[in-house]
């Protein structure tokens, strides 16, 4: 046999030079078209092209924070942490191959107008354009707003104080509501799987629900797919929830309390059970049964039950005691208890009966007479706000009943939290100018939100001496006497704007064009602030970040984000003709952030010339509104600090999120007594 010619060590070494240089090569082109982008985000955050800082000279913030460096790197690393988190949004659509979008108004930058003519979205603009295809969605769902929130208001104009449902909400006389409801599993799926609770529930209200889980379904599962696992998972799970009273259209309600046994499907791959609220359509921590009992410390107790009860677990076998053990306890007279230990009660197609129960401390489960599972109370809700029972998921409803329920509903009437007093209104519009206007967004019926702000810090120093001005901004809600409440309440303070447009969550950017408008037109500011209902602001603090600051050069001050992509998948997917760009501009969230007055006005400008690009989320409008003037008109300083609190609070914090009347009014409290600590109840 003729023996085959081997190439030389020397030639395979030669191929594999070429080689690992042609990779070499390849990765300094892409580098050098990605350097670019990000040399332009840094340059921008540290104020202007040549990296000058704060000051003038190397950004340096007044805790001694050097921007250039410190800030950029906690703001990328908190970026690469929501990389994290996107990750199974990996299945996203690709962005569709179409021709180059023209730009408006010859506005060139980082962001480009898309193909939409967004303009000012107002009745009177709306009333002039032609109604085609020319307007885009958010158009038309602003049109449609506009138009059902004048005639709201005409109603509001036309309801009178003697109709029975709105004197009864003003003079604080109580719903008379039922001790008891019951439903059939029929009536249940009739209604969308929602039982109405009118007077919410109170301490000792027991709800008891009967019903069979279905057998498991499969269900395809493509990150398994991609681990080299099966993909497909046999699920079976259901979901009971206490919902509240959606504010707005578009949001969800508020759950209370979630409730999600889960037979199977569950990541453990053992029976589990999952408590969980959700605030503003943000979870909270998750509380998880899965058959091992809890801690009996009385912290841990919810009155007096644990917060998981133990049940029978195939991957844990109890060790039995030996005859002589046994013997040995009997001699010496030690009682022995025995062990009850069940099984986890929800089997598929067994009919099962649980037992909701609302206790002081909170809510408890009992299923086939047994204490399973109890879930305390977590802040920013009552027991009142339960106003709807939710079952949904694998299982068949046969019947509910709801006992012990209060008979009448105090909380929903605003005369149990509008404090009528001359104390909490607010003084009339300086004639002279002012350093910071506030406006908060709120909801139409969050009259306890916005007694506990005017409470609280609407009464800081600086606010009182007419330095600071705050205005609540409100849209309106579908039911009249509502909004016949908000009228009063808002000419009765006089720190209410009511925008005449029906209230939606994507049209919350309105609400942000109004406040700069209202800075600009109504008042002379030298910064506007936004800031939500459910967010504390230390005012006298804020203000001190913001004086820190050279005054020469535009502001733009908040918790900021950078390379945040938009999601092309699920509830909060953003499709492509909605945002055509793989990232958003840097952006602050939207619980709490600052411009300078010369960008408000910039806005205010490019509205009324019909050429502001409006996208559907407000905190990302600012950013990408903010970058144009950046591009356009002047250097803009970007200023970032986490103490702009987005989830929740932290030790002194700027603004704290997320945060409930009763919260509020502790923060206040605190500060009062000159502690600047969260108000975190449980």
């Amino acid at each position: 046999m003729k023996k085959l010619k081997t190439e030389p060590p020397v030639a395979r070494r030669f191929r594999l030079s070429h080689f690992l240089l042609v990779i070499g090569l390849l990765y300094l082109v892409f580098i050098s078209f990605k350097f670019p982008r990000f040399f332009e985000i840094a340059t921008t955050l540290s104020g202007d092209e040549s990296n000058i800082g704060l000051d003038g000279t190397i950004g340096v913030d007044r805790e001694g924070v050097d921007f250039s460096k410190a800030s950029l790197a906690s703001v990328y690393k908190d970026t690469f942490h929501r990389k994290l988190e996107d990750n199974q949004h990996l299945e996203a659509p690709l962005m569709p191959k179409t021709e180059p979008l023209e730009e408006v108004n010859n506005v060139t930058g980082p962001i480009k107008p898309i193909q939409h003519k967004y303009g000012r979205i107002t009745g009177k603009v709306s009333s002039q354009q032609n109604h085609t295809n020319d307007f885009s969605i958010l158009e038309k769902m602003a049109d449609e707003a506009w138009t059902l929130g004048l005639k709201a208001w005409e109603e509001v104009d036309k309801f009178g104080l003697n109709e029975t449902t709105e004197s009864s909400m003003l003079e604080g006389k109580p719903e008379l509501c039922p001790s008891w409801i019951s439903t059939e599993g029929k009536e249940l799926l009739e209604g969308d799987g929602i039982m109405f609770l009118p007077c919410g529930l109170a301490a000792g209200s027991s709800i008891t629900i009967i019903g069979t889980p279905h057998h498991a379904h499969v269900e395809y599962v493509p990150q398994l797919l991609k681990l080299g696992g099966d993909p497909t998972v046999l699920v079976s799970q259901f979901t009971v929830e206490l919902q509240g009273l959606k504010s707005v259209d578009g949001e969800d309600p508020p759950k209370i309390l979630h409730l999600n046994p889960r037979l199977k499907g569950d990541w453990s791959k053992r029976p589990v059970i999952e408590h969980n609220t959700c605030y503003r359509m943000q979870w909270g921590t998750a509380q998880r049964c899965d058959g091992l009992p809890s801690s009996s410390d009385d912290e841990m107790l919810v009155d007096g039950n644990l917060r998981c009860d133990k049940w029978l677990r195939s991957d844990i076998v109890d060790s039995k005691e030996t005859k002589t053990s046994s013997w040995f306890k009997r001699f010496i007279g030690r009682e022995q208890k025995p062990e009850v230990t069940w099984p986890f009660p929800f089997v598929e197609g067994r009919l099962f009966i649980l037992t909701l129960r609302a206790g002081v401390d909170g809510y408890h489960i009992n299923v086939g007479g047994r204490h399973l599972t109890s879930f305390a109370h977590r802040p920013g809700f009552t027991l009142e706000d339960a106003t709807g029972l939710a079952v949904k998921g694998d299982v068949d409803i046969h019947s509910t009943y709801a006992t012990s329920l209060p008979t009448s509903h105090p909380s929903f009437s605003p005369h149990r939290v509008l404090e009528m007093s001359e104390i909490w209104k607010s003084q009339p519009l300086p004639k002279k100018s002012v350093y910071l206007f506030i406006g908060v967004l709120s909801a139409t019926n969050h009259f306890a939100e916005r007694m506990a702000v005017r409470k609280t810090w609407m009464q800081s120093s600086a606010v009182k001496s007419s330095n600071v001005v705050v205005r609540f901004f409100v849209a309106l809600n579908p039911r009249k006497e509502v909004n016949a409440v908000l009228k009063k309440e808002a000419a009765y303070f006089g720190d209410i704007v009511i925008l005449p447009f029906m209230d939606r969550y994507e049209l919350v950017v309105l609400k942000t064009i109004a406040i700069c408008e209202f800075g600009v037109v109504n008042l002379t500011a030298s910064y506007v602030m936004k800031c939500d209902d459910d967010t504390f602001v230390r005012v006298e603090t804020v203000i001190k970040q913001i004086e820190g600051i050279s005054s020469k050069k535009s502001l733009y001050m908040g918790n900021l984000n950078l390379l945040h992509r938009p999601l092309r998948h699920g509830k909060w997917a953003v499709t492509y003709v909605e945002w055509p760009e793989e990232v958003y501009p840097p952006y602050a969230n939207g619980p709490g952030y600052i411009i300078s007055i010369d960008i408000a006005k910039y806005i205010v400008a490019q509205h009324e010339s019909r050429s502001l690009r409006i996208f559907k989320m407000e905190d990302v409008s600012m950013g990408m509104w903010v970058e144009q003037f950046n591009s356009t008109v002047a250097i803009v300083q970007y200023s970032h600090s986490w103490k702009f609190c987005q989830y929740g609070c932290m030790e002194d914090y700027f603004t704290a999120h997320y945060q409930s009347p009763r919260q509020i009014i502790c923060l206040w409290d605190k500060l009062t007594q000159g502690h600047a600590h969260c108000c975190n109840f449980r």
